[in-house]
């Protein structure tokens, strides 16, 4: 600040972070001012951590937050590719291109594969919806693995056109899965990672991320898939490379988030822990049954309580 300039008005803080100042313009409104200190950047650089990051980062999201995303736009980007291979092996079962086809049987069995959505949806929201918070990790990580397998299921459809309605309903069905799990975990998740009471933000600023990535995976899928066109060895290939690489990435997700909760298996051990720990230490403390009462059951069902202490005289 210049000698001659006047103090700010207000300052923006996000944790120990000044993020900005303000002062008032002669209009009666405020102007924002660049904190001292602050690096001037590039205007593409700040518009796209304007676009893609929450505001005051890192201090408004939890540690882990930097590599949970890039894990996870990583696994999003293989996602996408391999539903776009996904989505040409859905068409040719359904009939595209094939000359026998009907409209009428295609139609049926897209009203088949949302019936049974439907039905899986609320089935799996009612079983399951009490666990999805408590263990939003393992859900995370199932939910991703359900939908690599509701992908091969796609990819299959076509090779087996009897059995290619049966295989569409079952991917169907998983993917419902995957809906409820993958969207529940991320609210939890967004809940995890907001630390400026900003969950509303870090859930837009994911989705931002992901919309980005996938608008990648779509430029690149348009690449990709004429040039697997007429190679089903070659495609299978390219599948097995993006679903291996989309687990990997989501198994570095999982395990870069570091929630200060314990899910249902662990808290069993640690409380199991604490009280044998709990027993063990009441035994050597008060010296089992050799000292204070002891009881003994009595023949008839009762019980005899003994006194251990001096003998009258």
């Amino acid at each position: 600040m210049e000698p001659h300039e006047a103090p700010p008005l207000c300052r923006e803080l996000w944790g120990s972070l000044e993020a900005a100042r303000y002062r008032g313009d002669p209009r009666g409104g405020l102007q924002r001012l660049q904190p001292p200190g602050a690096r001037p950047g590039s205007c593409l650089r700040q518009l796209a951590a304007r676009v893609l990051l929450p505001q005051g980062y890192p201090q408004s999201v939890s540690p882990d937050y930097l590599r949970y995303q890039c894990w996870d736009s990583l696994q999003a980007l293989c996602s996408s590719l391999a539903g776009a291979l996904a989505t040409r092996a859905v068409l040719q079962a359904m009939g595209v291109g094939d000359s026998a086809a009907t409209a009428t049987g295609a139609t049926l069995t897209w009203v088949l594969r949302d019936g049974v959505g439907m039905v899986t949806r609320l089935s799996f929201a009612c079983l399951q919806g009490s666990r999805l918070d408590c263990e939003a990790k393992q859900w995370r990580l199932a939910a991703d693995v359900l939908n690599d397998a509701a992908l091969l299921l796609e990819l299959l459809a076509p090779g087996w056109p009897r059995a290619g309605p049966a295989l569409l309903t079952l991917a169907a069905a998983a993917k419902c899965v995957v809906g409820v799990a993958g969207g529940a975990t991320r609210a939890a998740l967004a809940v995890h990672q907001a630390r400026r009471d900003n969950v509303a933000e870090v859930a837009a600023k994911d989705s931002s991320q992901e919309t980005l990535v996938n608008g990648a995976g779509l430029l690149l899928a348009l690449l990709l898939l004429p040039a697997l066109d007429g190679r089903p060895w070659l495609t299978w290939g390219v599948v097995a490379l993006l679903l291996v690489t989309h687990l990997g990435a989501n198994v570095g997700a999982v395990g870069a988030l570091l929630l200060p909760t314990l899910n249902r298996p662990r808290l069993r051990l640690a409380m199991g822990g604490a009280l044998r720990g709990g027993a063990e230490g009441g035994v050597a403390k008060g010296g089992g049954a050799k000292a204070g009462k002891t009881t003994r059951p009595e023949p008839g069902g009762g019980q005899r309580r003994h006194h251990r202490g001096p003998r009258a005289p």
